[in-house]
């Protein structure tokens, strides 16, 4: 029957470009998570009146992460093609679009980090400090587990952000669905490949947006 309404869709080809896609948004989830926290954390123990006070990294950290937030992903592909074949060695294939997606979320997920650490009620922290808790103590013990719900949220908006971006890369050889859509759907006409691309990205989201739900619910306190 399906063969029937979508006659041009190889189902095959599909699930391998699903396969990619999910490949491609896992490990950057992954690899965004890490580097935005670490972002994130630097960001708000250097701003002013907390642990690590220190106005010049803040400046340094904050620049980094207002510049490469506010370059359009598809931009900052083209410009990140000599890093990327010097890391990858090549600019074709799911691999070759991690730095960019990586690169792009990251510091976007860093501010999103910064946010949740600043809703965290001061006294916890400073109740912490005066108990002579260490500074990774304080991280890992106060400012990561009350921040973790908001962590948890953001991390599912960059998430289905860089579902997006995979697809863009993918209209420039990166594999996945957007690769799919594109080079079989569009510029062959064949509509129904690209709506069965569309949908399978749909309940990728779908899916992304429920367990990030589920999760930051049952680490919600309140």
């Amino acid at each position: 029957m399906l063969e029937q309404w979508f006659p041009n869709v190889d189902w095959e080809k599909m699930w391998e470009a699903t396969n990619e896609t999910l490949y491609m948004t896992g490990v950057s989830v992954l690899a965004t998570f890490i580097l935005g926290i670490l972002l994130g954390l630097l960001l708000f123990l250097t701003a002013k009146g907390n642990i690590w006070e220190n106005k010049a990294m803040y400046s340094i950290v904050s620049a980094f992460v207002n510049i490469f937030r506010s370059i359009p992903f598809i931009i900052l592909i083209v410009l990140l093609i000599p890093f990327t074949k010097a890391l990858v060695g090549t600019m074709i294939g799911e691999n070759a679009a991690l730095p960019a997606l990586i690169i792009g979320a990251a510091p976007f997920y860093a501010r999103m980090v910064e946010i949740g650490l600043r809703e965290i009620d001061k006294g916890v922290i400073e109740a912490a400090r005066a108990m002579g808790a260490k500074t990774s103590t304080i991280i890992f013990k106060v400012l990561l587990p009350e921040s973790m719900p908001a962590l948890i949220s953001g991390i599912t908006v960059t998430a289905i952000a860089l579902v997006g971006y995979t697809a863009m890369a993918g209209v420039i050889g990166a594999g996945g669905l957007g690769n799919l859509a594109y080079l079989d759907g569009f510029q062959r006409s064949r509509s129904d490949v690209t709506l069965v691309a569309t949908v399978v990205i749909l309940i990728i989201v779908f899916v992304i947006q429920m367990i990030g739900d589920l999760i930051t619910n049952r680490l919600d306190k309140r």
